[in-house]
């Protein structure tokens, strides 16, 4: 299968756009994980339905919003841009944050899923031998959410991959820029004669998106069987 050099900076494009939005909410998506599995407190059906927000809300709402926040004059972007130099819309970083946002939920659920799973009777003894809350959570807690972690980051890495509605919402649909796989096939859907293109792009998509989601089956039943093991 050959790709257009058009092509090629799309699934490059895309591939960057997912890993460096997976890779900068994954320590938030454990954070927030690790709150509403472990603690109670005022808010926190509220906090878990506002998590789950972009789930359920149509992808251009969430694009239209994270606009008005992190455009350039955004009542966040704003003062990006003015004492940084900083600025989401209308590049590849906003594209990176539109997707992370969108994702984080299947991210905070699987990890949130496998730390509910984790026997708190072994942090509880581990703190009465004197190990620290850090101790614990580094030693005892994340190794043993280790696959729920590794479920998470790739549903949200796969979700990563098809993300379009707030990503051409928020920073538009820029050839080499912000013209990530699902971008670049719209173009050429609504480009006469450039059928066979987008053909191979949705056979690209497709393929990625089932291994990831076959990636993330494997590493959800070796899961299972480990914390089985340890039950």
């Amino acid at each position: 299968m050959i790709l257009s050099e058009p092509e090629w900076q799309a699934l490059i494009l895309s591939l960057k756009v997912s890993i460096v939005a997976v890779g900068c909410s994954l320590p938030f998506g454990i954070l927030i994980a690790w709150i509403l599995a472990r603690c109670q407190f005022v808010g926190k059906a509220l906090l878990d339905s506002l998590i789950h927000l972009p789930l359920v809300l149509p992808p251009v709402v969430v694009g239209y919003l994270l606009l008005l926040g992190f455009g350039r004059r955004g009542f966040i972007g704003q003062y990006l841009y003015d004492w940084f130099g900083f600025t989401f819309a209308f590049s590849w970083r906003g594209a990176a944050l539109a997707s992370a946002v969108v994702a984080f939920p299947l991210m905070v659920r699987a990890i949130r899923l496998a730390l509910e799973g984790v026997d708190s009777r072994l942090e509880q003894a581990a703190r009465t031998l004197g190990a620290g809350r850090w101790r614990v959570f580094f030693t005892i807690t994340l190794p043993l959410t280790l696959p729920g972690v590794i479920v998470g980051t790739v549903l949200a890495f796969a979700r990563s991959l098809g993300e379009f509605g707030a990503t051409i919402t928020f920073v538009s649909n820029i050839p080499g820029e912000t013209r990530t796989l699902p971008s670049a096939m719209y173009t050429l859907i609504e480009t006469p004669g450039a059928e066979g293109a987008a053909a191979r792009l949705c056979v690209i998509a497709i393929l990625l998106a089932l291994s990831s989601l076959l990636m993330s089956e494997w590493l959800s039943r070796w899961g299972r069987k480990k914390w089985g093991g340890l039950n």
